[in-house]
């Protein structure tokens, strides 16, 4: 029992080993491959179009909400003691800080990083990256590099739209339904929130989206098994990125910080 119990532990570390490798394999072969010519700028517009422009509305749709629960939860926890004043204060922070780049990274990983990991799948299965390699084309630049710097490019201007959307949501909560006076409301906000919050915020976004399509790519590329593989390794693409994403918003807060 107990050596099946450490056989288990042993295959379940080397399999996250291998998978940590190639990972890192993939994204070292991604940055040497971009400064190879040719430079295939409309294969990075074209995922920067489906990454950035296609995630826009559940974006904004997601900061509108967000931003609108924060100021109702704030509010009524400040209340108990009188400090309703702070609301748009809290609500701007919380969103520039962690809110608006966790949640743009979870949106545009539900959306585009399993497209991403479905599509490359499906392309391993039926053999195209196969014939891009007998057409000597090499995959990782064709598709792997402008899936991977339009996530890194488009992620943070997604999350800038997340925090402003939530922000006027915040502030539609609190001023026109909760009756804040607007100037204290706008007035916490300024004196609290700096352009550095907002910085970390970027930060923070950046890296979530190398995190999500560099597991999407990785997942999609090395795919087997048919259909079955394919919605597997989507699953699996969704789920890594998404703990990836929460744990590293727990480093990177407190490296940030």
């Amino acid at each position: 029992m107990i050596t099946r119990i450490f056989f288990l532990i042993g295959s379940k570390s080397l399999t996250f080993l291998t998978e940590l490798g190639g990972i890192l394999l993939m994204l070292i072969q991604s940055l040497i491959w971009t400064f190879v010519p040719p430079f295939r700028l409309r294969n990075l517009f074209k995922q920067m179009e489906f990454i950035g422009v296609k995630s826009l509305f559940i974006v904004a749709l997601t900061g509108v909400f967000s931003g609108m629960v924060l100021a109702l939860q704030s509010y009524h926890g400040f209340r108990k003691f009188g400090g309703e004043s702070l609301m748009g204060g809290i609500v701007a922070l919380s969103l520039a800080r962690e809110m608006g780049p966790v949640m743009t990274a979870l949106m545009v990983n539900a959306r585009a990083g399993s497209a991403i990991a479905a599509e490359l799948g499906t392309m391993r299965v039926t053999e195209q990256i196969d014939a891009l390699q007998m057409m000597a084309i090499n995959p990782i630049q064709y598709l792997v590099v402008p899936r991977l710097w339009a996530g890194v490019l488009m992620v943070p201007l997604l999350t800038a739209v997340n925090i402003l959307v939530g922000i006027f949501g915040g502030y539609f909560v609190g001023v026109i339904l909760l009756k804040i006076n607007p100037g204290v409301f706008e007035d916490k906000m300024y004196n609290m929130m700096e352009m550095s919050d907002l910085v970390q915020g970027i930060v923070k976004s950046i890296f979530f989206g190398l995190i999500l399509t560099l597991v999407g790519c990785y997942k999609g590329y090395h795919t087997s098994g048919g259909a079955e593989g394919v919605g597997r390794a989507t699953t699996e693409a969704v789920v890594i990125s998404s703990v990836c994403i929460l744990i590293g918003t727990y480093v990177l807060t407190s490296l940030l910080f």
